[in-house]
């Protein structure tokens, strides 16, 4: 009987690969929203949507990585590849919209801007809170949002560096969940 060993895998382009994949399917989302349903931009439905095939893609991704990986990985290894995938993701979707919002469609930063300030005081006035209040957190609002939209190099790092974050807690949560450590004894074979 003839034994097949399995290649070894780079990990690492996996992820990169899997990564640009994620990215991939963000952008789609985004595109398909920005023009086809424009008035669901900044909707708690699309949001939902995106999240939704986010973690399902980053779930199949880190089965197919671990199966990759000979069936097992240590929390570090799982925690690193997939550490490297979101933050790729993340790092091309961000970079995208902004390049989007600057070059290629400069009416998009205008319209969140827009969709944004009317759902800040929507909340704000079912909040109660008096007008002169309200205009003042919407003119804070506003600052935070041309910051945003606009960002000097200094900002889009800063801004970067804080999604990094929140894309590293979540690697460490999905390392958790996924790591899978080999048996310390093989069962003897025939049983």
């Amino acid at each position: 009987m003839e034994v097949f060993e399995q290649k070894p895998v780079n990990l690492r382009s996996e992820a990169i690969k899997d990564g640009l994949i994620m990215a991939v399917f963000s952008l789609i989302i985004f595109l398909a929203t920005n023009y086809l349903m424009p008035d669901m931009l900044g909707s708690g439905l699309i949001s939902g949507i995106s999240l939704a095939v986010g973690v399902a893609l980053a779930v199949f991704f880190c089965i197919d990585m671990r199966k990759k990986a000979g069936g097992y990985w240590t929390f570090s290894e799982a925690l690193l590849h997939i550490f490297i995938m979101f933050l790729l993701s993340a790092g091309i979707v961000y970079v995208f919209t902004i390049l989007f919002g600057k070059y290629i469609d400069t009416t998009y930063p205008v319209r969140m801007k827009e969709i944004i300030a009317e759902k800040t005081s929507e909340m704000l006035s079912k909040l109660g809170l008096d007008e002169s209040k309200v205009e003042e957190m919407k003119e804070t609002q506003k600052a935070k949002m041309e910051e945003q939209f606009n960002p000097s190099f200094f900002q889009a790092i800063v801004g970067f560096g804080i999604q990094a974050i929140f894309y590293a807690i979540g690697a460490l949560i999905f390392a958790a969940i996924f790591k899978k450590t080999p048996p310390l004894f093989k069962a003897p074979e025939g049983e």
